[in-house]
């Protein structure tokens, strides 16, 4: 990038001449086994100090023939006036600094400075963010730390580079590799448009891994207002289709507006408000509150909704944290699209399964985390948190049984429903699918979709949770669908087998007859 001008991290004396301030230090940024994640290097910046420039013309002309681009005009202007000091490009390499040496210019010199460097590339890049030239936080992590601390020891004059300590995240560098190769990999496979991961710690809160693709390498700051790029885990919102059955299901066993046991009439679609709300798979039947999860009834959940009633929806949905805009350490966030009161029935029913409402993937996963760990909400975070810290922060969303109840339909789900592309022999997967119709030109779209997958592991004893949202997937194959079960399920297999070893979980011994018959009696 070429700069030509009186530096930003300059200042006058009282003399009137400029003083040089290189960028600042930096702490190094790790992840939770202290792998480097983001560190500093010296870099050269090429200046100029025009005053004691004595030959302007040729000073440009020399310099033009090792930088190019330079702007020859306005370059000899800049030259010819007293100035005392401009920079005259950034970050300079070893090769172009040696050149110009070698030219021998009075007036022309360099300065060490610190440069920003992610040796993982993109692995991490909406995590951490990037920096500016002046080696300023503009955006994740990094721009937290200038936020938050940084700028102040800066100021006090205490962010030497040997007095700033690593800057630890709750991040596993490995886990957050596997995430976003399955997700680039998925996108080449499915031909879609967006894909985005998330793993957490469902007994601490601690994002272990995020991803969200397209991204950008953050040592490549050209790249992070790109539109297309943006972080679609927390910035975007989406509806995210039958992932809320498992909310509007849990609302309705805590508030006790239903029991596990009851049945909901499934036999023809649900009319309300002059519209008829279809199965995509319809049983025609009546189901079990079991079979209303696992066949994904939307009839069934609508009506399992109307039955609690809209107060206590938008009370649960509140303690899941689905009305207002989640805040993390990440400065870029994005706001829910949520329905104005009061809400009608016909937006109740909706949104029980998931559309009519718009909430980010992180919003989603950090929700999910309540219904799978015991009934706990607990607050997102990037940086690592004890169980003890979290119990601090966490309140109290379900019942621990009601908590018992969903991990079980979850689990049931992999077994005998939509989400049986998404087991792992020995790892007890449970899940719930989300397949949206996307929104084009105001009306929903019968070919273009986005699916989800929430999904926890072990179910016995859940310490993990895995979310994936795939945008606008194509078949596989020709003839087939493209629902979510038959891709964001395969997905979170994928991150599942990978990771699970990475992180301690031993597979357990699962006996692939009783299993089954356990499941299938507590759906009765």
């Amino acid at each position: 990038m070429t700069v030509l001008g009186v530096a930003s991290a300059d200042w006058q004396d009282g003399t009137g001449s400029f003083v040089q301030s290189a960028a600042m230090s930096r702490p190094d940024i790790v992840d939770r086994n202290g792998e480097i994640l983001a560190t500093d290097i010296k870099t050269a910046s090429l200046y100029a100090e025009p005053r004691r420039i004595v030959d302007p013309d040729e000073a440009t002309e020399k310099l033009a023939s090792v930088f190019p681009d330079l702007d020859r005009d306005r370059l000899r202007r800049q030259l010819s006036t007293r100035s005392a000091f401009l920079y005259l490009k950034r970050e300079v390499t070893p090769r172009q600094q040696q050149a110009i040496h070698q030219l021998g210019i009075p007036g022309i010199g360099f300065r060490v400075e610190n440069k920003r460097f992610y040796p993982g590339g993109a692995t991490a890049g909406h995590i951490l963010g990037a920096v500016n030239v002046d080696n300023q936080g503009i955006a994740g992590i990094e721009r937290y730390i200038d936020t938050s601390f940084l700028k102040d020891l800066q100021a006090a004059g205490f962010a030497s580079e040997r007095g700033l300590e690593p800057f630890r995240l709750s991040v596993d560098l490995r886990v957050q590799h596997a995430i976003r190769t399955e997700l680039v990999d998925a996108m080449a496979k499915y031909h879609a448009k967006a894909a985005v991961g998330i793993v957490m710690n469902v007994r601490t809160g601690e994002v272990v891994g995020m991803s969200s693709v397209p991204d950008y390498d953050s040592n490549d700051r050209s790249e992070v207002l790109d539109k297309d790029r943006m972080n679609r885990a927390t910035v975007g919102v989406f509806e995210m289709g039958s992932t809320f059955k498992g909310f509007t299901t849990a609302l309705a066993l805590d508030s006790g507006a239903a029991t596990i046991h009851d049945t909901f009439d499934a036999t023809s679609p649900l009319a309300i408000a002059g519209f008829r709300i279809h199965d995509f798979h319809g049983k025609h039947r009546w189901l079990s509150v079991p079979e209303v999860f696992i066949y994904s009834s939307n009839i069934g959940t609508g009506r399992m909704v109307l039955k609690a009633g809209t107060d206590l929806q938008h009370d649960y949905f509140e303690r899941f944290g689905f009305l207002s805009e989640l805040r993390t350490e990440l400065p870029e966030s994005g706001a829910p699209i949520v329905p104005k009161l009061p809400w009608s029935k016909i937006s109740s029913v909706t949104m029980a399964f998931g559309h009519g409402i718009s909430v980010s993937p992180l919003q989603t996963a950090a929700a999910g985390v309540s219904l799978i760990n015991g009934g706990v909400y607990i607050p997102p975070t990037f940086l690592p948190r004890s169980e003890e810290e979290a119990m601090k922060v966490a309140r109290r969303v379900l019942k621990p049984e009601t908590s018992d109840y969903l991990r079980h339909l979850f689990r049931l789900n992999v077994l005998k429903g939509s989400g049986r592309n998404a087991s792992v022999a020995g790892y007890r997967v449970g899940g719930k699918t989300g397949t949206a119709e996307k929104v084009v030109n105001g009306r929903y779209s019968n070919d273009k979709r986005r699916n989800a997958f929430l999904a926890g592991f072990p179910m016995d004893a859940p310490k993990y949770l895995v979310l994936v949202v795939i945008d606008e997937p194509e078949p596989e194959k020709p003839g087939i669908g493209a629902t979510a079960g038959l891709n964001a399920a395969p997905m979170v297999s994928g991150i599942i087998r990978r990771i699970a070893p990475m992180l301690g979980v031993e597979p357990l011994l699962v006996d692939p007859e009783e299993e089954p018959a356990m499941a299938l009696a507590f759906a009765r």
